[in-house]
């Protein structure tokens, strides 16, 4: 079941979602959503030294991508065929009985903007920054600026609390990340 504004703001008082700083919800709040704003931190890809990506062989993910911290005031300049990762301003958890969805924003899906390519569920459990995989599918840059609401959130409950939350999972690679890590996928059991 997704829950409603009020029960996000009930989920919020009783500290099963915590929003750091605490969402305005004049601004933030849908009828069952929770806008979240862009943060200051990114990853982009060095193309200039990167000539592919080889899933089996990741071992240098981190060395692929460039960290961006971009002032207050400044934009980040999105062009087509980007991905940049990038956090929320917020920090986030979820409870052990809810899991977090993230999706775009109408006015910018309809400007070409995406939030996530594929990893749009955030596990029962989780802690840290909302990392976005923001792209653009359309054929002229987007500006985008930090503090801007940049996507929503959806919580579901879960039928009973998790047995092994995200931040106990030894697979939990993301689990209170407080800037974009590149992709971690050379941790993975194979």
């Amino acid at each position: 079941m997704i829950l409603s504004d009020r029960d996000i703001k009930k989920a919020i008082a009783q500290g099963r979602i915590k929003v750091d700083p605490v969402p305005d919800y004049a601004t933030s709040l849908g009828s069952c959503s929770l806008d979240l704003r862009l943060g200051n931190e990114a990853r982009v890809f060095r193309p200039s030294k990167t000539t592919h990506i080889d899933v089996r062989h990741m071992q240098e993910a981190e060395k692929m991508m460039e960290e961006l911290v971009i002032p207050d005031g400044e934009p980040l300049v999105l062009h087509p065929g980007d991905l940049v990762l990038a956090t929320t301003l917020e920090w986030l958890e979820i409870a052990d009985d809810l899991i977090g969805r993230i999706e775009g924003r109408s006015s910018l899906g309809r400007l070409g903007v995406i939030v996530h390519g594929t990893a749009s569920i955030f596990d029962a459990g989780w802690k840290g920054k909302p990392v976005m995989e923001l792209g653009n599918l359309g054929e002229v840059p987007v500006i985008l600026w930090p503090g801007m609401r940049i996507c929503a959130f959806t919580f579901e409950e879960l039928s009973s609390p998790a047995e092994v939350p995200y931040t106990n999972k030894k697979a939990g690679k993301y689990a209170g990340q407080a800037t974009p890590l590149a992709s971690q996928f050379a941790k993975e059991d194979k």
